[in-house]
């Protein structure tokens, strides 16, 4: 007979960078995990070719991974920090750089590759006690009043005191939970590619808002840049269809040759790009994180941020819960969380919202009011400091 497997505390629904993270910090808080993940995340070898998806890791998120244990071995591999930022409006010709030695730091933050920080994350579980359960996907959960039971596709039942659910932003585990989200479609792709430019990108990230919407050229640890170019739909197709040398001279001028010309490209790659937030991050005995709670713009560069705050608060809220004697999957111990995050998510996403609405209107009189505005920021040291104090996760 086999012998009776553990009570889980927590089933977390969903192995990316975030779910995992996820498992990672409760288990270091004591509690007993289990990741079902459909999925594993490609193993990292040493000698990986680049992730084409990249982070502008923000500080707060790499104290996170460092209180996890794993931010050393993520550097260890390949990490581009950037002093400095530079972001300009096409129309108006208006700048706002940032620089983290007036801020009296080293860096502003990274630049990381999306699948070397899954797959640091994924490789720490086992070590830290975390049951891994993949390929699995949970077909369908039911609720009662001290437990949840999740029925996966490859016939296993598993039971929990909480479900953590953090399968992306289609989620249909949310939708099981009752839960509906608000949003809009952006009508647009992000064609994302690693290039080579004439002038070094000087660890710096770059940024430039067009008609056709934002390109970034953010800088990579070998001396290249990772671009992240949002387009119409259409356009992003058309993009994507270009040759090599086409598309280096399309990049080249959508971000104005600040890098020079571009000279080299890998393939490209795009995905959609729309607004989401859940209406409610709890659900019963389930909780929302990363994708499935929020999703944002990229143009900020802060979507993985706001899911490694998701994790930092959850940890924090449940394991104090536990500490004190209480029962951490409790309506109100969650709701705690939920109602912090969604706070905090709604508002960051609301702003880049924002932000991607009055770039988008071109009439020449608003671009006009847009570029005074931004020079008037750039010139204001403490609405700076704010606004790079609340990238970082500290404001």
């Amino acid at each position: 007979m086999n012998a009776r497997r553990p009570a889980l505390d927590i089933a977390i629904a969903g192995g990316g960078m975030v779910g995992a993270a996820c498992a990672l910090a409760l288990a270091r808080r004591g509690f007993a995990v289990a990741l079902l993940e459909a999925r594993e995340p490609r193993p990292w070898q040493g000698n990986e070719p680049e992730d084409l998806r990249v982070i502008a890791l923000a500080p707060s998120s790499a104290r996170l991974l460092d209180d996890l244990g794993v931010w050393r071995s993520i550097e260890a591999v390949r990490v581009s920090p950037y002093r400095r930022m530079c972001v300009w409006d096409a129309a108006s010709g208006a700048e706002l750089g940032f620089d983290a030695a007036h801020e009296g730091r080293a860096q502003l933050g990274w630049i990381v590759e999306n699948n070397l920080i899954a797959c640091t994350l994924w490789n720490a579980l086992e070590g830290a006690g975390v049951r891994r359960v993949c390929p699995a996907r949970v077909t369908t959960f039911a609720q009662r009043d001290d437990r949840i039971t999740l029925d996966l596709d490859n016939g296993e039942v598993l039971s929990a005191s909480l479900l953590v659910i953090a399968d992306g932003a289609g989620s249909a585990l949310r939708e099981q939970a009752g839960i509906g989200v608000r949003g809009r479609d952006y009508a647009q792709r992000a064609v994302v590619a690693h290039v080579a430019t004439e002038l070094a990108h000087g660890a710096t990230a770059w940024q430039r808002f067009t008609h056709e919407g934002p390109i970034a050229l953010l800088p990579l640890s070998d001396g290249r840049s990772s671009i992240v170019w949002s387009l119409p739909e259409t356009r992003a197709r058309e993009v994507l269809a270009l040759d090599d040398a086409a598309f280096c001279d399309a990049a080249g001028v959508a971000s104005d040759f600040r890098l020079g010309r571009v000279i080299s490209t890998t393939p490209r790659a795009s995905f959609p790009l729309h607004l989401q937030i859940a209406e409610r991050f709890s659900a019963g005995r389930c909780v929302l994180i990363g994708d499935a709670a929020h999703a944002v713009h990229p143009l900020a560069g802060q979507g993985a941020n706001l899911g490694l705050r998701d994790v930092a608060e959850l940890a924090a809220v449940l394991g104090d819960a536990r500490d004190a004697g209480r029962d951490f999957a409790a309506s109100h111990v969650l709701e705690r969380y939920a109602r912090r995050r969604r706070a905090a998510s709604t508002l960051d996403a609301r702003t880049f919202d924002a932000i991607e609405r009055m770039f988008a209107w071109q009439a020449p009189g608003w671009a006009m009011l847009r570029g005074a505005g931004m020079r008037a920021v750039d010139v204001l040291g403490p609405l700076k400091r704010l606004l790079s104090a609340h990238a970082e996760g500290v404001a």
